[in-house]
């Protein structure tokens, strides 16, 4: 018997719109009902502030689990004051206010005399502070059970409010770390609103572009979950290590010698 929706497969593979129907010369009401809904969900999310309290304590638990020796999390401030000024200037979303650099310059004094770490992990809400309260935590869970800790010297876990990437950058430099990750919320799509970004980048300091990072993008449930991006991850630090490179660079060949993925030979498009 023939199948009469032949996109019905392809749909329980992708969360993309696709196949909707149409009825009349207009979509079915189900797909249009559905589709308002997830584009108020992305509007909420990219609004939405990061609650600093509740994921200060969680992320003070999975680094007690994962690194019982580092210190709580730092809480810092980017130049931007409000959502609505940073939603207006990225450019203020990139860089510190006054007294979070401070605070960073102080604590550099005080550790001046000892080794630079390795790996500074930073914690910014982006455009999305949903994705970052779901799968922050989790995710340092992971890495923490799979990055060896006598290899690695961490800064300060730093949690930033009105941060953009390149944020990590200045943070990264003002502790004297080799390599910077941040753990950012992603622009949300109209089908993942609680996507999370992992941006990594070799020496860094204020003024490296994009070109200069690796990114390991949509971190959640529903896209790459935290058990492979932390192992993504700490395959990428330790080649970037080796080289002492991130970007255009190095490749992610995590995949390498894999075996294609499994498709049907019956062709979909009728």
């Amino acid at each position: 018997m023939q199948d009469l929706d032949p996109w019905q497969a392809l749909r329980q593979l992708t969360a993309a719109r696709i196949g909707l129907g149409h009825t009349g010369i207009s979509q079915p009401t189900r797909a249009q009902l559905e589709f308002q809904l997830a584009h108020a969900r992305a509007r909420d999310a990219v609004h939405e502030t990061l609650d600093t309290g509740t994921l200060h304590a969680a992320l003070t638990e999975a680094l007690a689990q994962a690194w019982p020796d580092q210190p709580a999390p730092l809480l810092l401030h980017s130049a931007a004051a409000d959502r609505h000024v940073y939603l207006q200037r990225p450019d203020l979303g990139r860089r510190l206010n006054a007294p979070s650099r401070e605070r960073l310059c102080a604590l550099g004094d005080d550790t001046a005399q000892e080794a630079p770490p390795d790996l500074a992990l930073v914690v910014a809400d982006g455009l999305s502070a949903l994705a970052i309260s779901r799968n922050a935590a989790p995710f340092l869970q992971a890495l923490g059970m799979r990055l060896d800790r006598s290899a690695w010297r961490l800064a300060p876990l730093a949690i930033v409010e009105q941060g953009r990437v390149a944020i990590g950058d200045e943070i990264g430099e003002l502790l004297g770390a080799k390599m910077v990750v941040v753990l950012i919320g992603e622009r949300p799509g109209l089908s993942a609103p609680d996507s999370m970004g992992l941006y990594i980048s070799w020496a860094p300091r204020v003024g490296l572009t994009d070109e200069r990072r690796n990114c390991i993008s949509n971190v959640r449930p529903a896209g790459l979950g935290v058990t492979e991006a932390a192992d993504k991850l700490c395959w990428l630090l330790g080649e970037a290590r080796r080289l002492q490179l991130t970007g255009v660079r190095l490749k992610d060949e995590t995949g390498a010698g894999s075996p294609p993925l499994a498709a049907e030979r019956r062709p979909f498009l009728l």
